[in-house]
């Protein structure tokens, strides 16, 4: 299967910043993982697709208060039952966030369960991504 990118925008409102005015990282954390989830959600049911882990969250710029941030996130490498994603996060086209989230497929008993899934990289840019989701 090849990689989709699906994108979603949050308008960052005041009720969204740290004491500092700029988006808080809990905040930032959650865009993150719906973004990741989504991404996840188009390809497999939702109802079992657990988070469960967030790797390497980094903010690389501050996002204020009137700003909308785009997030596109992709699976790019799935295993027997887990799926990681990779979310880009920008505001005004520049990269404000970013990081992977690993999700499991369970079954009814939320047990881990095999989703039959292989995600095939093409370019140079979904390889690299590929390869550094492998090391996580």
């Amino acid at each position: 299967m090849n990689m989709e990118t699906m994108t979603i925008y949050h308008l960052v409102k005041s009720e969204d910043l740290n004491h500092h005015g700029t988006l808080f990282a809990g905040r930032g954390a959650e865009w993150l993982v719906e973004a990741g989830f989504i991404a996840a959600a188009n390809l497999l049911p939702p109802q079992f697709i657990l988070c469960l882990k967030i790797h390497g969250m980094e903010f690389t710029r501050p996002v204020h208060s009137g700003e909308t941030i785009c997030m596109n996130s992709t699976v790019v490498f799935t295993g027997r039952s887990r799926l990681i994603s990779y979310v880009r996060a920008e505001v005004k086209r520049e990269l404000a966030v970013d990081g992977f989230i690993t999700f499991v497929y369970v079954d009814e008993a939320g047990k881990s369960r095999p989703h039959g899934i292989v995600i095939e990289a093409h370019s140079p840019e979904e390889i690299a991504l590929q390869e550094r989701a492998k090391a996580l």
